[in-house]
């Protein structure tokens, strides 16, 4: 498909986690996480409106195994809002962890959203936090400046991609995800669950090829 440029006004790329705990080296490191900077950073000068989510942990928070006594990362446990999976210690708030990838060169980009703030909550997705009852605030800066359709790139594919890229359907956008411009952990399968899911949400997936060169200003 070739994505049209006539709606520079209502269309918005949204960039998921470009962290440098993301990125070969972190603390959470998704793998070849560095290799898609040159390619957002080329598909976000085809968008008027260009938002960065940014994870941002407060020490201590929920999802962290260290924060569970005897738990590992890669585990589980309950917590109010259901089964909420372990990870290492990641994007403190402040920390060179969470700070966006230096090589990442957005400069236009209107709105950092931060996400994960709440000590009890995490929040994969840039749009609700995870127990589906609180949203972080980009749903209305969205449908404020009458944008309707979302392209999704960044870390990781499988999840904070997938959640946001959900949630965007479920808030009433069009939501495309660009395959190429993200990247996935794949733990037990969870690349191809989230393809099925997004698939099965009415998300769109796509190459960097439909959008590349065809400004949307």
């Amino acid at each position: 498909m070739n994505v049209s440029a006539n709606r520079a006004l209502t269309t918005a790329l949204v960039v998921i986690d470009v962290q440098n705990d993301f990125i070969p080296g972190g603390q959470l490191a998704v793998p070849g996480g560095d290799e898609i900077v040159p390619l957002i950073n080329r598909l976000g000068q085809s968008f008027r409106h260009v938002v960065l989510a940014q994870d941002w942990h407060p020490a201590g928070h929920a999802s962290f195994a260290s924060s569970h006594p005897g738990k590992q990362p890669f585990g589980t446990v309950q917590l109010p809002y259901g089964e909420q999976t372990l990870w290492p210690d990641h994007c403190l708030q402040g920390s060179h962890g969470a700070a966006l990838h230096p090589a990442l060169k957005l400069d236009h980009a209107k709105l950092i959203i931060r996400k994960g703030c709440t000590p009890d909550i995490d929040s994969y997705s840039a749009f609700m936090e995870a127990d589906h009852q609180t949203p972080t605030g980009l749903t209305g800066y969205l449908k404020e400046r009458g944008i309707d359709t979302v392209y999704l790139v960044g870390l990781a594919l499988d999840f904070c991609v997938m959640f946001s890229a959900l949630d965007a359907r479920l808030a009433g956008f069009n939501a495309f995800v660009v395959l190429d411009a993200c990247r996935g952990i794949d733990r037990e399968g969870s690349m191809a669950a989230a393809i099925r899911r997004m698939q099965e949400a009415g998300v769109q997936l796509i190459e960097s090829s439909a959008i590349d060169g065809r400004p949307f200003a």
